[in-house]
């Protein structure tokens, strides 16, 4: 699942090379994150619990290394905001491996590109913030997309994961909106407590102790390497990129992760995805560019 935020912030006058190849070498990761959840071939309560368990304990040791800490909200009621977001955080873990089981690769990645134009929409009613009438029109754009790809689902019998996925559009542009309400708070120290989190609601309902040793062996190249990596280095790459350009790296993903399943495992778009789904990438492709041409000017 991609990380779409990060506690960095955009430096003008950094490198914008050095950026560029690191968003694009984080996106690269995470386009794998949807096969290798398929080659796992593990239970996704599994799956969840060493998911959340590796991605905690590696960041843990990053943070430790890096010397980073949580810096909290002085009052109660941000800081309740904040657990809710890890909250949230920990739930789109979830999610996304649900989804991935019950429904095609391309649906959910699909459904999860909608989700800045969710974070849009809950910045404007809860953040008071204004919205360009051009989001206001990519976000209806959006939706149809979204619509397309669920109508497909639900003719293909994937509409359950399809419903998980756009519960995790909606609970990742919840998340967004609330980390946009605290930008100076870091983000790994919460990507860490969501890992531990979502590893603590799997126990109940897991037996990580009973897979094979391929799956211990994929599921530790994504929690040891895949997502760890991939989540500083989109970290490190927003201090150089503003966040249009990296909405448009991130697409990379949405294109590259259905190709990745289909050709290790054979698994086809299916036909209303593809309509659906472009749709909704020329929608991001197209208000991202909007956005950094306005933000250049």
């Amino acid at each position: 699942m991609a990380v779409r935020t990060s506690g960095e912030r955009f430096l003008p006058g950094g490198d914008h090379p050095r950026g560029l190849v690191l968003a694009a070498g984080a996106v690269l990761l995470i386009s794998f994150d949807a096969l290798l959840v398929r080659l796992a071939d593990a239970p996704h309560w599994d799956i969840v619990f060493w998911r959340g368990t590796l991605i905690a304990l590696t960041l843990a040791l990053w943070m430790l290394v890096s010397g980073q800490r949580l810096h909290m909200p002085a009052r109660r009621r941000d800081r309740w905001l904040i657990v809710l977001s890890v909250i949230m955080l920990s739930g789109n873990t979830t999610l996304f491996v649900l989804s991935i089981t019950y429904t095609a690769a391309a649906n959910t990645v699909v459904i999860l590109a909608a989700s800045p134009f969710f974070a849009a929409l809950f910045s404007a009613i809860f953040l008071r913030e204004r919205v360009p009438p051009r989001t206001w029109v990519a976000i209806v754009t959006a939706m149809a997309g979204v619509i397309v790809v669920f109508g497909g689902g639900m003719r293909g019998g994937t509409g359950l994961g399809d419903l998980f996925a756009m519960t995790l559009a909606v609970t990742v542009g919840g998340h967004l909106t609330l980390l946009r309400r605290f930008p100076a708070v870091p983000r790994l120290p919460l990507i860490c407590l969501s890992g531990i989190l979502a590893a603590l609601t799997a126990v109940a309902f897991a037996n990580p102790l009973s897979l094979s040793a391929q799956s211990y062996a994929v599921i530790g190249v994504m929690g040891v390497a895949q997502m760890p990596l991939a989540t500083v280095m989109l970290a490190v790459a927003t201090r150089y990129l503003p966040s249009p350009e990296v909405s448009l790296a991130l697409l990379l993903e949405t294109v590259l992760a259905p190709i990745w399943v289909w050709w290790a495992l054979g698994e086809a778009v299916p036909r209303l995805t593809a309509v659906g789904g472009g749709l909704i990438l020329m929608t991001v492709a197209a208000h991202s560019l909007l956005a950094l041409k306005e933000e250049k000017t």
